[in-house]
């Protein structure tokens, strides 16, 4: 009777998995056709259709258009290609249209600012939330090397008549612009996790990249959820911020700044602030779905230990996802690029100077100036907008979506494998390093002490930071390019 019993709970499982899946397709259906480009204007060329709102002047991207533009992003083609004169003046155009547009969101910024200026009570409450970052990190232990500068630096901005955050001389307006809003310390960061980062599980187990590329769904499912987003009053995103706000779901700072400052920089402020804040949060948002999602039986699988992984092997891996990159998506080079420059100098041995003070001292430093830059955006003209409040909870919802492709990839992976993979590994497939692997190990204790999953799920950790650069990399070759 009971293996009646559980035969028939794994097909009700299978059968979960399925309509999932099915789910997903429905929903990627339904916004391809909402997404066609409507041919009987003739006064607008592109996206008069589109479910995404205020992209009038951003081309649809089809199935077909999609790869042909990926396509004339990859390195290959742009090291055998010469750029016609046409190519080489559109990109010229492109780029001072780009400038030409940040001014006058700056402009437009600083009218509504004059026009509608700050209240009290409004600062008070971001004094609160400030105050309340750092109870959470202090108390509750919710990741206190980012939540704790994040917090004075959002209390530090708020003071009424300081002027930390004013520019030209305000200390935090100094620290945003010298690294966060150009994207410099996003790159310091991504060769800090390089050097952090032992790629041994993820070479040891291969297979484990698939939980890393299924936790991207929360990256892309966003997308959709930006576009019904557009349908609430007083909410209005284009397709460039859709992809910036979407990039949220890969739980990875370093990256949706660098996005957000390609795409939408006027947005670059709250999406930094969800991103650092949910990556902060892990301990307390993943659990509960890892739980859901998962039976006793399956959070009790005890997995093998992992093969040994030789220097040449951890050597050589940098430099060839490094070549990869280069070859296939070089919009996602500075990020990747990066993070194989910290690991290799890591891994080389050689220079154990280089690599120790990337790994502690520059990353501690960037860590801190970054966070401080981060919460010296926490002000209430950037947060008390139905915009900022719309990013705040698709953050939330992708990063959701994306615990739980990881979790679902890994129910589906012990369908067809013999030698079964504990679950709870797949929710580590989020950008969090380590937060998320050390979450999936923490849980996967709580069910059998003895059952240690750290190494298991830093294979899908890592192979997550990688997945989410390759997000990155193929929005901005779409629209950025």
């Amino acid at each position: 009777m009971e293996t009646e019993l559980n035969k028939n709970t794994e097909k009700f499982k299978v059968l979960k998995a399925t309509a999932i899946v099915c789910l997903i397709a429905v929903v990627l259906s339904f916004a391809g056709c909402g997404a066609s480009k409507n041919s009987s204007s003739a006064n607008k060329s592109y996206a008069t259709s589109t479910i995404i709102k205020g992209s009038e002047n951003i081309k649809p991207i089809s199935v077909s258009s999609f790869f042909k533009n990926v396509g004339k992003n990859t390195g290959i083609y742009k090291m055998i290609h010469t750029p016609t004169a046409a190519e080489l003046a559109e990109e010229k155009a492109s780029k001072e249209a780009m400038e030409l547009a940040k001014e006058e969101q700056a402009a437009q910024a600083a009218a509504d600012l004059a026009s509608h200026p700050v209240k009290g009570w409004q600062r008070l409450i971001m004094l609160a939330i400030g105050f309340l970052i750092v109870y959470l990190a202090v108390v509750k232990g919710f990741e206190p090397l980012l939540l704790i500068p994040i917090g004075f630096g959002t209390i530090l901005v708020n003071i009424p008549g300081a002027g930390m955050g004013d520019g030209p001389d305000g200390m935090l307006h100094i620290i945003y612009n010298a690294g966060v809003g150009n994207e410099f310390f996003p790159m310091l960061i991504f060769m800090g996790i390089g050097a952090m980062t032992d790629f041994g599980p993820l070479i040891a187990n291969p297979k484990t990249a698939l939980l890393g590329g299924a936790a991207q769904l929360g990256v892309f499912a966003t997308l959709f959820g930006v576009a019904a987003m557009n349908f609430i009053p007083g909410i209005d995103y284009n397709m460039k911020q859709a992809c910036a706000i979407a990039i949220i779901g890969g739980a990875d700072g370093p990256t949706s700044i660098y996005v957000s400052g390609k795409l939408a920089p006027e947005m670059m402020a709250v999406i930094a602030v969800a991103a650092y804040s949910y990556m902060a949060l892990v301990p307390m948002i993943q659990p509960p779905i890892m739980k859901l999602l998962t039976s006793k039986k399956e959070r009790q699988i005890k997995m093998s230990q992992l093969r040994p992984v030789s220097k040449t092997e951890k050597t050589l891996f940098p430099l060839l996802l490094l070549v990869v990159t280069i070859l296939l998506l070089p919009p996602a080079a500075p990020l990747i690029g990066m993070l194989a420059f910290g690991n290799f100098i890591k891994e080389v041995g050689i220079v154990q100077r280089l690599s120790k003070t990337v790994e502690n001292e520059l990353m501690n430093i960037v860590s801190i100036l970054l966070s401080l830059g981060v919460g010296s955006q926490m002000t209430p003209e950037k947060i008390m907008h139905a915009n900022s409040l719309g990013i705040i909870v698709l953050g939330l919802v992708a990063f959701c979506i994306a615990t739980m492709g990881g979790l679902i990839m890994a129910k589906i992976m012990n369908l067809f494998l013999k030698e079964k993979i504990n679950p709870l590994i797949g929710s580590a497939g989020v950008s969090a390093v380590p937060m998320a692997a050390r979450v999936a190990n923490k849980v996967g204790m709580s069910e059998d002490p003895t059952n240690f999953l750290l190494m298991h799920a830093m294979g899908p950790n890592v192979a997550g930071v990688i997945g989410t650069a390759i997000a990155a990399g193929v929005f901005i070759s779409t629209y950025g390019m």
